[in-house]
Parts: C-alpha cells; sequence; structure tokens
C-alpha cells in the first residue's frame, strides 16, 4: 500500500507511487544492421521531489561483466517528470524569469479536470538528458500504476550517435518498478531494446 503524505503537491499525487530510490536489474536485447547487442545490467533509479509540481529523475546502469568481457558503465540519465498543463502567468520561466502573479494552491479537482477522458489517465510530459549528448522530449499518459510514453522529439549533440525515436513504459507490479524500452537507433527499427524489473530500497 502507498501512503501519500498530505503534504505533497496535488500535481504529484498520480505519479506518487514512483518516488523512491530503486534497484534491480534488466537485459539489453536490440539489434541494428549485422550488430546484435545483448547482456544483462544493473540498474538503479531514483525518482525525487522537493516540493515543486514535478519529480526529479536519474537513473544508471552497468553492464555485468561477463567471461568475453569486463563489467562496463552504459549511459546515465537525468531529467523530470510532470503532468501536462498549459503554462500561464503563474507558472515561473523559461530560464530563471520569475512568475507574474501567485499562482494559486491547486486542489485535487484541480488534477482531476486534466484526465484526458472521465475514465482515462493523465497527460504526461518527461524531459530526460542523456550522458552521451542525446536529449529526448516524450509525451504519453499515466493511468494508475501504468505509464505509457513515446518520444515527441529528440535532440543530438555533433558527437552523439544516431538516435531517432523511443517509447517506454513503466508499471507496479507487485510492488516491483517494471519498465521496458524501444528506441530506433544506430540505424535500426524501434524494436525492444532493455527492460528491467527493480525493487524499491527501504
Amino acid at each position: 500500500m502507498i501512503e501519500i503524505p498530505s503534504d505533497i503537491p496535488a500535481d504529484l499525487v498520480p505519479l506518487y507511487w514512483l518516488v523512491g530510490e530503486w534497484e534491480g536489474s534488466g537485459v539489453i536485447d536490440y539489434t541494428a544492421g549485422d550488430t546484435h547487442f545483448s547482456g544483462e545490467f544493473s540498474h538503479h533509479v531514483s525518482f525525487r521531489h522537493d516540493g515543486g509540481p514535478f519529480l526529479a529523475y536519474s537513473a544508471t546502469a552497468t553492464l555485468l561483466a561477463t567471461p568475453e568481457r569486463p563489467e562496463q558503465q552504459l549511459v546515465a540519465e537525468t531529467g523530470f517528470w510532470r503532468l501536462a498543463r498549459p503554462a500561464d502567468d503563474a507558472a515561473p520561466g523559461p530560464g530563471l524569469l520569475p512568475a507574474l502573479e501567485a499562482e494559486p494552491e491547486r486542489t485535487a479537482a484541480d488534477v482531476e479536470r486534466l484526465r484526458s477522458r472521465p475514465d482515462g489517465g493523465f497527460p504526461l510530459e518527461v524531459v530526460l538528458s542523456h550522458s552521451d549528448g542525446v536529449q529526448e522530449l516524450y509525451l504519453g499518459e499515466i493511468s494508475g500504476p501504468r505509464i505509457d510514453l513515446a518520444t515527441d522529439a529528440v535532440v543530438r549533440s555533433a558527437s552523439a550517435k544516431q538516435y531517432a525515436s523511443a517509447s517506454r513504459m513503466y508499471g507496479l507490479v507487485d510492488g516491483h518498478l517494471l519498465w521496458a524500452w524501444d528506441i530506433a537507433a544506430v540505424g535500426g527499427e524501434l524494436a525492444s531494446h532493455a527492460s528491467a524489473r527493480l525493487a524499491k530500497e527501504q
């Protein structure tokens, strides 16, 4: 059972089951051209909040050693997750620009109005930056303990490898965070790339 503190922002209530440190392992399985990538990795994911209407996210992964290859640090990610709502004069930014007016305290009823339909989920925006020079903007939906995301935009630095699009799915199953990540990269089609099962650290 997830206990939700009474003092968290209303926007975080649908996302609150993600908050915490998650640890576990996963597998890589992706083919691009004549190259097949595979292996098992250890994975650490963190979702935190500081009182604002968003979650701060970070993730690291390490490819486990085999007799044929040593352990290898994989790409790290950092970013922010939030419910999608139109920006108004009560929102700060862009940059360090302050809000033009005071923001009224949001209520559960305000958040409920964001649902895509009466029995649907909440629209979600996720921005991620990878340590290899790739940035992603995901749009999707959170519905109870399930999240579905797809890239709306991908930006790469000149030194980053080719990466065209991606989709991700997250779910809470028997107290574990399960996720699957599909990518279209290094000449490959959009296809299953990695998945993992993580347990929350106590």
